[in-house]
């Protein structure tokens, strides 16, 4: 399928603004774990995912991460283009967590295209309110849940999204979702493996109990 089937606003461009996506557009593969973008002072451009799957998380000064939202097919992620908006910036990483194809809207030219086009101001604004909610969600999380829950509920979704109960996981990349240690990650598996929730095995988290894991999620 082409670009245009994928951007939900093409048929509410004009030709010009469409002819000028076109000619700028770049499509890319990058494979698992490769960066696309990094911190506040890249404007790598729009990232429109045609195929896979991308990560975008913050990092501390001590190195340690918290994922912020996650990419899927047909997703556009604009912090890859904070530049687009003068009065904010936003130093979010961006990485492929499986091998993924995308395209690539050139920072300049979407917000052309953006200060000329009623739509595409307004689905700018839709798609950045919906990923602010994500963020505002995600600091609830940190805040008022504990560590268990955040946990249960990570695996529960991870297990949805790869459509499996066997994760092939490690505890640190556990941990970098969550924001925490590694070790901590670690004490609250073997927690659920004694509680029967779980099974561990060397880079990999078997889900026994989901209804356990969703009663501890939801308590």
């Amino acid at each position: 399928m082409e670009f245009q089937s994928y951007f939900p606003i093409w048929d509410k461009l004009t030709a010009a603004q469409r002819e000028l996506i076109l000619g700028s557009l770049t499509d890319r593969e990058v494979k698992k774990g490769a960066l696309i973008h990094n911190g506040d002072m890249d404007c790598t451009g729009l990232l429109l995912v045609r195929s896979g799957q991308l990560r975008a998380y913050i990092l501390s000064e001590e190195g340690r991460e918290i994922t912020v939202y996650r990419l899927f097919d047909r997703d556009l992620c604009l912090f890859s283009a904070s530049c687009v908006l003068r009065s904010a910036q936003f130093s979010i990483t961006i990485e492929a967590e499986k091998d993924t194809r995308l395209w690539v809207i050139p920072a300049e030219i979407y917000r052309q295209v953006m200060e000329q086009s009623a739509p595409a101001a307004n689905y700018t604004n839709e798609v950045m309110a919906a990923r602010f909610s994500e963020v505002m969600w995600l600091v609830e999380q940190i805040m008022w849940k504990s560590l268990d829950k955040r946990v249960a509920a990570f695996l529960l979704e991870e297990s949805a999204i790869e459509g499996t109960a066997l994760l092939r996981l490690t505890h640190e990349t556990i941990a970098n979702h969550l924001g925490t240690h590694r070790e901590v990650v670690t004490r609250m598996l073997r927690y659920f493996q004694g509680e029967g929730m779980v099974r561990l095995a060397r880079g990999s988290v078997e889900l026994l109990d989901e209804r356990k894991l969703e009663a501890l999620r939801d308590a």
